[in-house]
């Protein structure tokens, strides 16, 4: 039977990093299960889930984090949980670049207790101005009696608020 250890990690971007991060875990008796990882502004960061033996994951979880010899910073978590989450209910965000849209929006779900599950986003031109336009997908967890409609209003004035579109799916 294997557990679950989540790390996420972060460097200056470089050749290798990944195979670092693997053959770590391979060594420790892993199996590498889901990760996300992107290279930010010359940093390249991630988190990963991996199952290892019960017996394996104190030294699995040491060997990670002495790789910050190798310039990574790495902080490793042991879950109880092995299951991943699929809600299947979607929000899309876009508009005009501005401050706040993230706050705005997560402020708005946390209020009705929705988990945010995956969210990604980026920052592109628009195609005919040129201008900064900020785009959000979402997968969220939306709990059982939570009204649908006083969601969708309070997504609608932030909508409004910061002139942006959010479609709920």
């Amino acid at each position: 039977m294997s557990q679950s250890v989540v790390f996420t990690f972060i460097g200056r971007d470089q050749p290798g990093l990944v195979e670092k991060l693997s053959t770590t875990v391979a060594d420790h008796g892993g199996n590498w299960l889901e990760s996300r990882m992107s290279q930010l502004s010359g940093q390249f960061a991630g988190v990963v889930r991996v199952a290892v033996a019960p017996e394996q994951q104190e030294s699995l979880r040491q060997a990670l984090e002495a790789l910050s010899s190798h310039g990574l910073t790495i902080v490793s978590q042991a879950s109880d949980e092995d299951s991943t989450t699929d809600s299947g209910v979607f929000l899309h965000i876009v508009g005009n670049d501005r401050p706040g849209i993230v706050r705005e929006v997560s402020r708005a779900l946390a209020r009705h207790q929705i988990n945010v599950i995956d969210m990604h986003t980026e920052i592109t031109s628009a195609p005919m101005t040129g201008e900064a336009l900020f785009e959000a997908s979402a997968e969220i967890q939306v709990p059982e009696g939570v009204d649908r409609d006083e969601l969708e209003d309070a997504l609608e004035a932030i909508s409004e608020q910061l002139s942006v579109e959010i479609d709920l799916k």
